[in-house]
């Protein structure tokens, strides 16, 4: 993951994509407290395990469902993200790939 010092811009093309499991794919920098993401769902990718950290973003691309414990949402290009810590859930690939631009906690 990149360091970023100043605000500035982050160059994407200097930074490698990192690939935590299979159907995902990420490039992450770290500004402060703050990192930034972008990720790439492609077709196919499905959680199986519920996560609980909070995300907020921009959904580049694609459309992705969101299956919360009390219901399920679909986001799609154009669309912000804001998912609260705690906020129990995972996620499918609608129509991929999926791209979303991802700021949270370092």
């Amino acid at each position: 993951m990149k360091a970023i010092e100043t605000m500035r811009r982050i160059c994407l093309e200097d930074i490698s994509w990192t690939e935590p499991a299979s159907n995902v794919r990420y490039k992450a920098a770290l500004f402060g407290n703050r990192k930034v993401r972008l990720v790439e769902f492609a077709t196919g990718f499905a959680e199986a395990e519920w996560c609980c950290a909070g995300h907020i973003g921009y959904v580049l691309s694609g459309r992705l469902e969101v299956e919360f414990s009390d219901s399920t949402e679909v986001f799609e290009a154009g669309d912000i993200v804001a998912i609260g810590k705690d906020d129990k859930h995972r996620a499918r690939v609608v129509e991929g790939p999926v791209r979303l631009f991802l700021v949270g906690e370092a």
